[in-house]
Formats: structure tokens, sequence, C-alpha cells
């Protein structure tokens, strides 16, 4: 027998957390590509904002009843299979993203990059949902679900409408399309090790773990080829906040994905994401960055509507066959 769908209440309050993280995500944005011109690698960032990270989940976790419990529980899982290892690999799709913004936003903009992750992004997360990857279980593909992804690219077109590079450069978008595909898995994957485990900060210290591995081999390479960067550690201590944000966003998706559906979850943090970064430009805007233009307001304005347009759909029942192992 299929498990009930999540209350409207849980739904709604699954929507404003990851709107909230999404805004978050955009604050960490700033700061690790500040922290990539100061160390004038992008690569070299990264590992700096995952290890960090990291190494905080490294002490917290195991410091924690919760944490330590989450682990024995996580071991227990794998060991009777009710938890397969590739579950485990979420984080690599976050290093996934980070080699697509420094291999493709330079030919591309981030206009192009931001549309193409969105297109994976949203494609994607209703095939996770209609697969039964996420904890949730399989769901639907409904009129009303397929308009809300449709409509936030359609939004985010709308914000960066302006700032579209050169279509020639448009081949080279495949490879954000497919970081964006990633996400989606990503999202799903951790949220399954977050039911197993029993701990939000467990499927977290798993994500950095894999995140962090993958992005050191990538990191590696990368020396091997161009030189170690050229760059100095900066001094102020806000420049490794990103590590931190990171653990309360990817703690929160995984907590709450099995009362919103991935896709859900995904579109709500696109659309804070998009705010956020709308707000900084108003707020804090970087010499690279003008304010906002009319069209941007109103593609951040869409994405909001685009989220409520899926979270007041109404909630189909889970079909049998629960979450794919």
């Amino acid at each position: 027998m299929a498990p009930p769908a999540p209350s409207a209440t849980r739904r709604i309050a699954g929507v404003g957390l990851a709107t909230a993280s999404g805004v978050a995500v955009a604050v960490q944005s700033r700061i690790n590509g500040e922290l990539g011109v100061r160390l004038s690698d992008g690569i070299a960032a990264a590992v700096v904002s995952f290890g960090v990270g990291l190494l905080v989940l490294l002490v917290l976790v195991p410091a924690t009843p919760g944490g330590r419990r989450g682990l024995v529980a996580l071991r227990g899982a794998l060991a009777d299979g009710t938890l397969r290892p590739w579950h485990c690999l979420g984080g690599v799709c976050g290093a996934l993203l980070v080699a697509a913004q420094g291999l493709t936003i330079g030919a591309l903009g981030v206009a192009v990059f931001t549309v193409a992750v969105v297109a994976g992004q949203s494609g994607s997360s209703l095939a996770v949902d209609r697969a039964g990857v996420g904890p949730n279980g399989r769901q639907p593909v409904t009129a009303q679900r397929l308009a809300g992804a449709a409509l936030t690219v359609v939004a985010v077109l709308l914000a960066v409408g302006d700032r579209v590079g050169d279509p020639g450069t448009l081949g080279l978008a495949l490879l954000p399309l497919l970081a964006g595909v990633a996400i989606a898995w990503q999202q799903a994957v951790n949220g399954r090790v977050r039911m197993a485990s029993g701990s939000a900060l467990t499927a977290t210290l798993v994500n950095f773990t894999a995140g962090t591995t993958a992005l050191l081999a990538t990191f590696a390479v990368d020396v091997a080829v161009r030189g170690w960067p050229a760059g100095e550690l900066p001094t102020e201590p806000w420049f490794y906040l990103g590590g931190p944000i990171g653990i309360v966003f990817i703690a929160i998706a995984a907590a709450i994905v099995r009362f919103t559906g991935v896709l859900l979850l995904g579109l709500a943090t696109i659309a804070g994401q998009i705010v956020g970064a709308v707000l900084l430009d108003v707020l804090r805007p970087t010499t690279a960055a003008s304010h906002p233009g009319l069209t941007t307001l109103l593609g951040a304005a869409l994405t909001m509507v685009a989220v409520l347009v899926t979270a007041l759909a109404p909630a189909a029942p889970r079909q049998p066959g629960g979450p794919a192992r």
C-alpha cells in the first residue's frame, strides 16, 4: 500500500524553508565567487568551501547524539541493503556543478549558464519524482506540476534575457544542463540517506565527503595542467562562510525533500536563489554587476509564481512501489 501524501501544511512549510535556503545559496555564491577572484582559481575556491564545511561536520556529527546515532544507522542501512552505496554519492553532483562553472561560465556568461542549469534541474526533478528515486516514493507528472516547471524556465529566461551571450557558444551549455540534471538526483539521494540514517547532519556529512573527494581529484588535475593558483588565501573570516552555509542548505534539503518532493524543492530553491541574487545586486552590487532592470525583477517575481503553481497543486497520492532502489 502506498504511503499517504504529506499534508499541505508540511508542504508549504517546506517551500518556505527551501526558498530561504535558496537565498542563502545566493549569498554563498557571492562569497565563493569573491574567494575565486582572490585565489585566481574557481576550483581552488570550491575546494576551500567544501573543505571547511567537511571539517565542521567531522567535528559536529560525532559530537552530537543524533549524529552518532545517524552514523550507526547509516552503517546498518548499507550493510543490510536498505541503502545502496550509490545513494551516498550525491555530493559528486555538487562537484560537477562547480566544475561546470569553472569550465563554461567564461564562454557562456552567467545568464546562459543559469538558464541551462534551471532547465536541466526542472526537467530532471519531474523524472526523479516519477521514478521514485527520492524518499517520498513515486509521484505522477500532473499538468500543474509540469506547468510549474516550465514556468520556472520561462521566468529565468526573462530574468537574465538581457544578458544572454553569443548564441554561437550555446553548444557549451550541455555541461551546465547535465549539472542541472545532476542536482535533482543529488537532492533525491541525499533525502534517502537522511531517511536511512535518521539524521540530516549525517546525510550532510556524506554529501560533503563525496563532494570534497571529487573536488580534490579535480583540483589535482587542475594543478597538473595549469600549476598552483596564483592568489593567496584571504585573511577576512567571511570568505570561509561558504562551507557552513552549504551545510545549512544541504541539511534543510535532505530533511524536507520527503515533504515537498524533488520538483517542488528544486523550484523553491531556484526562486530563493533568483530573489537572493537580485537583492544582492540591488544592495551590494559588484563591479561586474549592474542594478537589475525591470525584466530581471519581473523574472524573479515569476519564479515565485511558478513555485506557488506547483505548491498549490492538489497532493496526488504516492504511487505504489515506494522509492526506487
